[in-house]
């Protein structure tokens, strides 16, 4: 039997389980030979993909941009994670001042000019996504993660009392809330806006088209699809994420790692009440293996992490995306958190696989003479860094230097994870020694501290 709370959610991603999801576009299969080819060939319609194109016809209008989708718009990461759009390219303070000290300030300016770049953005178009710039709590539940929130040097310090006057939860021992440098948004309405205004300046946008190879072709790339039908681009841009990169030579510098999450229904007047959450902040724990949640438009709760599921092979099959053990077990701690809202039900529950890197944050690079560029590895923090990932694909198709390709962070490859069966050995592994240093007051064990010192980014 599983959690009551969960007695009539539906398997289906909330953001995406909407009357108003726009209609299916076409393939290419009225397209013909002669306008297989385009100026830029942008490879998949999620965030990445999509603020390439958008912000390549921004620049320069006369481009012919083509986006070629095998599911459609928004359908994977991009549609059904927490809708966290942190400033951050570096997944947090902690992992970027750690990697590279010498140009923090530099990547926490651009992060911030990058979050206000998406809020310009979703006003200029009219993008309709609920973009709310409420900052983000962030809580500790055990008293070892007080003294880590007094040791961060950004953001306001809440004691017990005023953690609990800004969200109310009897697991809360304190809290520390940044404003400013986190906005919430409704994520599959993000990407279905960011397609329609690329279209408005003239992007084409062909989905169910599953690309399967790239090819060096006189001066430009040959990108084959699954149909076997072939564009010709001078210029390709890869936003394939989570899924088996078309760059052979990266595959093993990302794993697909499941994260599951559950909507409830909207909270009455009095439910609210019973919270605070004036702010509206997104919240998220300290624990390794932390739960993050935040009110939608209509205050339901998101809530989801803690379990992050590897499978053996770097499997990714809808299947996986329903995990029933997983489930129960958010629900459990949902009550646990906020016990005042026992009898709230679920409407929703879901999975999808976040692109991982050892780094904890994106890579950059280019292949195919410089004709193609990638951008990879977002460990979940997506929702912002894709457009700036965008524009370092950008700049390095243009062969233009910047003061993003100059950055150590953009020119610099995270260490690949290994082959079978060690990565699905040292995923478990690692697993079950963050679960123990969660129960032993945040103690890393002699493999927790083997990982810090190879420069492996397993902190949360």
């Amino acid at each position: 039997m599983g959690h009551p709370a969960l007695a009539e959610a539906a398997p289906a991603v909330y953001w995406l389980d909407q009357p108003d999801r726009p209609a299916r576009r076409p393939g290419l299969g009225g397209v013909s030979s002669a306008d297989l080819k385009a100026d830029l060939v942008v490879v998949g319609a999620g965030y990445s993909g999509l603020w390439t194109a958008l912000l390549a016809k921004e620049t320069d209008p006369s481009l012919d941009v083509l986006v070629l989708e095998a599911g459609s718009v928004g359908w994977a990461a991009s549609g059904r994670n927490g809708g966290f759009c942190s400033s951050s390219l570096t997944h947090g303070e902690a992992n970027g001042r750690t990697r590279w000290p010498q140009e923090y300030a530099a990547l926490h300016r651009l992060g911030l000019e990058n979050l206000d770049g998406i809020e310009a953005t979703v006003r200029r178009y009219g993008i309709e996504c609920d973009f709310r710039r409420t900052g983000e709590l962030t809580v500790a539940t055990e008293p070892h993660q007080v003294q880590w929130l007094a040791e961060e040097s950004e953001g306001e310090l809440l004691d017990r009392e005023a953690v609990r006057a800004h969200l109310d939860s009897p697991t809360y021992l304190a809290g520390l809330y940044q404003s400013g440098e986190t906005a919430i948004v409704d994520p599959a309405r993000l990407a279905w806006g960011l397609a329609r205004a690329a279209e408005s300046l003239g992007v084409r946008i062909a989905e169910g088209v599953r690309v399967t190879g790239l090819s060096t072709a006189g001066s430009g790339v040959d990108v084959t699809t699954a149909e076997g039908r072939v564009v010709h681009a001078p210029r390709v841009a890869l936003g394939t994420n989570a899924f088996p990169s078309l760059v052979r030579r990266t595959r093993l510098h990302t794993v697909p790692v499941y994260d599951y999450a559950l909507m409830t229904e909207p909270l009455s007047d009095a439910q609210l009440d019973s919270l605070g959450w004036a702010s509206r902040a997104g919240v998220g724990d300290m624990a390794n293996q932390f739960h993050y949640y935040r009110l939608s438009a209509d205050n339901r709760i998101l809530w989801g992490g803690y379990d992050a599921i590897y499978h053996y092979g770097r499997r990714l099959e809808p299947s996986l995306d329903q995990r029933p053990a997983t489930f129960d077990r958010l629900a459990t701690h949902f009550f646990e958190t906020f016990p005042q809202l026992e009898g709230l039900r679920f409407s929703h529950q879901w999975g999808g696989a976040i692109d991982t890197s050892t780094r904890f944050c994106a890579f950059y690079g280019t292949t195919h003479r410089g004709r193609v560029a990638y951008a990879t590895g977002f460990t979940g923090l997506g929702v912002g860094a894709t457009r700036f990932g965008a524009q370092v694909m950008l700049d390095l198709l243009s062969g233009a230097e910047t003061e993003r390709t100059r950055l150590a962070m953009v020119r610099e490859k995270p260490l690949p994870f290994p082959p079978e069966p060690l990565a699905y050995t040292g995923m478990q592994l690692t697993r079950w020694a963050l679960a123990s240093a969660d129960r032993h007051e945040g103690r890393r064990n002699l493999w927790l501290r083997a990982l810090d010192r190879a420069g492996l980014g397993f902190d949360s």
